[in-house]
């Protein structure tokens, strides 16, 4: 039997979850905690393998929750979340499981699932690295000062500062950033939310700019423009977007 335990500060999305449980004979429900501070108590004294987890409490983050609780008593963790491109970049990345709110009941049993699987194989805790990159990462700003890149087998955190413009190429996107190049298998318009700013812009279907490295705007014809970049990159500016990016640079 997999013990159980709910921390959301939601009544409403307590009840949900606790509903969801009822209709499982592997699991029993051993506590349900409101805020952050009585999570910390439950988990010491309960023990449970494995806890649904509250992102944003009003006494503090399910972050903090277990920033505050020692490597050795950290169950595993399903984490819930409203819209939060960044908490679900970052769990992708760290690969930690997550439900959106509103999640459907098929999601919520497949992540329920897998936490049991997990746990029948021993898995009964996160992996303490991986734990602490995740909460290293979510203590930076929430805006998002850097964007976590996976790449063989690494996880590289490059400076959104420094990234000029992002190509969409098939199935793909290229960030270019620096001298360097990352081909990531995954959508322009996802990465257009994940690059939220005044610096970050698109200019096509296929292309998201930085403005801080744009160098010139040219008319090329009737209605045509061209973005110019700062390294000579020259790219076209779709009718669609072109009134978007001239209220942007205030022309």
């Amino acid at each position: 039997m997999i013990r159980t335990l709910i921390i959301d500060d939601e009544a409403l999305a307590r009840q949900r979850i606790r509903a969801l449980l009822a209709q499982r004979q592997d699991v029993a429900l051993v506590g349900e905690c409101k805020s952050g501070a009585e999570a910390l108590r439950a988990i010491r004294e309960q023990q449970p393998d494995l806890i649904f987890l509250d992102i944003r409490m009003k006494d503090m983050s399910g972050f903090e929750v277990l920033q505050n609780l020692p490597e050795s008593e950290t169950p595993l963790i399903i984490f819930s979340t409203a819209y939060d491109q960044y908490a679900l970049r970052a769990f992708d990345v760290f690969a930690f499981d997550y439900l959106l709110k509103p999640f459907k009941e098929e999601r919520f049993y497949k992540s329920l699932d897998k936490a049991i699987r997990l746990l029948g194989e021993k898995q009964a805790s996160p992996d303490g690295s991986q734990l602490g990159a995740l909460l290293e990462y979510l203590r930076q700003d929430n805006r998002r000062r850097t964007l976590p890149i996976r790449q063989a087998g690494k996880i590289c955190f490059v400076d959104m500062a420094d990234i000029r413009y992002v190509e969409a190429s098939g199935y793909y996107i290229e960030i270019y950033s620096g001298e360097k190049k990352f081909l990531l298998r995954e959508s322009l318009a996802n990465m257009e939310r994940q690059l939220e700013g005044r610096q970050f812009i698109r200019i096509h279907r296929s292309t998201i700019i930085n403005t801080g490295f744009l160098h010139q705007i040219e008319q090329i014809g009737y209605g045509d423009v061209e973005a110019h970049m700062k390294d000579g990159r020259v790219f076209r500016v779709s009718k669609t977007y072109k009134e978007a990016l001239f209220g942007r640079l205030g022309i």
